[in-house]
This record gives structure tokens, C-alpha cells and sequence, in this order.
């Protein structure tokens, strides 16, 4: 089955053509600046090749239209008709408690992402968008929605729910969803299949570090706890993002500068983070680089971005009263060898040995990087989102 893979945002549009039969990424692409000056659309073939096409893109109607045209053109086409599309997966942000699996999307769907625009305002909207663009281009074809929060609905309340007045929770919806949640069920699934191990048996930490990041507790094949919140902002320290933070020194930062919501938003979003405390840049390559310069600032970052991650992981071991797997992924998780050594070496009370050696080497390929006496296991494991989002979407249009 051909899946294609659309993963919208507000000025972009990340796509993926997946053959379910072999596993094969036939073509993946990035649509930027849609609705934009200097608009242009880059894909990459199976050989390695990449290709850059400019052009004026006003929406992503035009912008999927654009992809399509491509994907079936005889220069750079991949399949020769839009009939052997089979389905679309769309990667949805926010589900909010009405969907706990992914979804066919019909009418009633459509209603319902639109009604979560308030909790993912910066994502849904540009996640419908994808969805409408294929309503008017592929009317026929069957969509799914794969939600990023839909593998954190089996975190019991007690993990989910916020110390604020209960009816604020019943009124807004106000609790921890959680996110990435394709990822660390793919890295969780796919590190127990290396290991032959039954998922359901073992007790995993996930930590998926990229510009955004966060680490999940998986206990027994299901999230029993995770780092963001209500919004990707809670947990981690992050490229611009703060993580936790104490609730009155934000207010107190908006009294003493005067500042609104919005601008308070902005602040803890996109000004913070490694960028806001290393005065350097939200990418770890340049605060690493910073660091060999003896940049204080950059150092103190970079150190408090490990320490985060080793108190989440601590944490989260107490909470399923231990741990056999540790999993490093995303950008940073899958090529910052310095992290994960770093990170590891807070639990060494837990028995855990980190084989420095093959660690060093080891840039985003499956790999058990620990050390075969060691109590529990450290493995990287690069996600693979689109592959969950294909999969998801071919089991749901199966059924049909």
C-alpha cells in the first residue's frame, strides 16, 4: 500500500510517500515559506539525490498540489498516477481526550481537531489545513489522523493532572497530555524488537532530545508518565523553550518588565531555553563548540540540559519502581554522543555501565551502548515517526 505521510505546519509541509508492502521510503520532501516570499520545495530520492523547485506557493493547497504534481512527474515521479496513492496520514499535534488511538477522518473528526485549536494553536490549524488541502485535491482517498498525543492517554490521572482547582480541569480541559508520542512508541517497540524482548514485560525510559524534547515513562508497553504538559513547553530544557519553570517567576517577570500574556509566551517559547541561557544558540553543535572556547554561559547550559534530563529519568525510575531500558533519540538523543555519556553517568547506584568507547562512534544507528555488564541497558534508536504514522494509517484503511 502506498501511504503518503503529511505532517503541516503553519508555513511548511513535511511529506513522506511510504510502500507499506517493503518498507521503502519511495520520496520525502519539505515544503518552506508556504504563504511566503521565497517559497521553495526540496525532495530527496531513494538514491540520495536532492532536488530544490522555487515557486510561488500561496497555501497548502498549493503547496500539496505542487508535491503531487512532482511525486507523479515523469523526470522525478515515483509512481505514474495519483491512483496508486492508497491513503494519507496526517500527523496531528493535539487530540486532546477525545482520541486516545488514531483515527479514519470523517466529518465528525474534522469537527472535533477543530474544537482542540485552543489547545495547540500553533498546530492544528496547520495540521487541518493539510487535511482540507487533501479533501479538495484526493477527495476519494481515505485520511487518518495520528496524534501526537494519543499514546500518553493510557497515564493514569494521578500523572496527568495538574494541583490547580479541579473544576478548571472540567471546564478547559487543563491536565498533561504529552507529546511525541509516535516517536517513543516507536523507539520502545523498536528497541525491544532488537532485543527480542516482550514489551509488555519491561520497564523503559524514552528520551527523545531534539529542538524540542521530552522522556516518558513506558511500563509495560504504555506511557505512565511524561515531561510535557498541557503544551510542549512544560519539562525539558529546550532549543528556545524553558521547560519547567516556577509559575511566580513568570508572573513575576511579567510585573517587573510590564509585559502581557503574548510577549510571556513568547519569552518562555522562543527566547529561552539553551538560547536564553547561553546567550549562543538553541543548537547544541554551536553551544559545544561555544564550550571548547570556554564560554562560562554555554557550559552552565549545556550542564543544566543534562542535569534535567538525568532528574526526569531518576524520576520516572521511582515511579515504575526501576528500569531495564534506557532509549536516546531524536537529533541530539541519536548524535550527541556527550550527552548520553554525560546523562549515564548520574546512575551508576543503579548498576547502569556506559561503554564510552562504542558510545563515541555511535551517530544515529541502532546500537546498544552499554556495556554487557551492565544492569540496565542504554540503547540509541533513531525514531521514526513517519513509519508510525504509515503504519497506523494502512491498519485503520484496511479495515475498510
Amino acid at each position: 500500500m502506498n501511504i503518503l505521510v503529511l505532517n503541516c505546519g503553519s508555513s511548511s509541509i513535511k511529506f513522506q510517500l511510504f510502500d507499506t508492502d517493503s518498507r521503502e521510503v519511495k520520496i520525502t520532501g519539505l515544503v518552506e515559506k508556504v504563504g511566503l516570499a521565497g517559497a521553495f520545495l526540496t525532495i530527496k530520492k531513494p538514491n540520495g539525490d536532492k532536488v530544490v523547485f522555487d515557486g510561488e506557493i500561496n497555501d497548502h493547497t498549493q503547496g500539496i498540489e505542487y508535491v503531487l504534481g512532482i511525486i507523479t512527474s515523469e523526470k522525478h515521479g515515483v509512481i505514474k498516477s495519483l491512483n496508486e496513492i492508497n491513503a494519507v496520514g496526517h500527523r496531528v499535534t493535539h487530540g486532546g481526550e477525545r482520541f486516545k488511538t488514531s483515527t479514519l477522518i470523517n466529518d465528525e473528526v474534522r469537527k472535533s481537531i477543530n474544537k482542540l485549536f485552543d489547545l495547540a494553536p500553533l498546530h492544528n490549524p496547520a495540521n487541518m489545513m493539510g487535511i482540507s488541502a487533501i479533501d479538495t485535491l484526493l477527495p476519494e482517498v481515505p485520511q487518518v489522523a495520528v496524534f501526537d498525543t494519543a499514546f500518553h492517554q493510557t497515564m493514569p490521572a494521578k500523572s496527568y493532572m495538574y494541583a490547580i482547582p479541579y473544576q478548571l480541569y472540567k471546564k478547559y480541559g487543563i491536565r498533561r497530555y504529552g507529546f511525541h508520542g509516535t516517536s517513543h512508541q516507536y523507539v520502545a517497540e523498536r528497541a525491544c524488537e532488537i532485543r527480542g524482548w516482550d514489551i509488555t514485560t519491561k520497564k523503559i525510559i524514552s528520551c527523545h532530545l531534539g529542538g524540542g524534547a521530552s522522556v516518558t515513562a513506558i511500563q509495560y508497553g504504555k506511557s505512565v508518565d511524561t515531561s510535557m504538559g498541557m503544551t510542549p513547553t512544560e519539562g525539558m530544557i529546550m532549543g528556545t523553550r524553558a521547560g519547567d519553570v516556577d509559575l511566580g517567576v513568570l508572573t513575576y517577570i511579567m510585573i517587573q518588565e510590564g509585559i502581557d500574556a503574548n510577549t510571556a509566551n513568547s519569552l518562555i517559547n522562543k527566547r529561552s531555553g539553551m538560547l536564553g541561557v547561553s546567550g549562543v544558540s538553541s543548537d547544541m553543535r554551536d553551544i559545544l563548540a561555544a564550550m571548547k572556547d570556554g564560554n562560562e554561559q554555554a557550559k552552565l547550559s549545556y550542564d543544566m540540559y543534562c542535569q534535567r534530563i538525568a532528574k526526569y529519568i531518576g524520576s520516572y525510575t521511582a515511579v515504575m519502581n526501576g528500569v531495564d531500558l534506557i532509549i536516546f533519540t531524536g537529533g541530539i538523543g541519536e548524535n550527541a554522543f556527550y550527552v548520553r555519556e554525560d546523562v549515564s553517568s548520574n546512575f551508576g547506584y543503579l548498576g547502569l555501565e556506559i561503554n564510552k568507547e562504542l558510545n563515541a562512534k555511535t551517530f544515529g544507528t541502532e546500537t546498544i551502548v552499554s556495556t554487557e555488564d551492565s544492569k540496565v541497558d542504554v540503547m540509541v534508536v533513531p525514531t521514526n515517526e513517519e513509519y508510525m504514522i504509515a503504519r497506523d494509517t494502512e491498519n485503520i484503511v484496511s479495515n475498510l
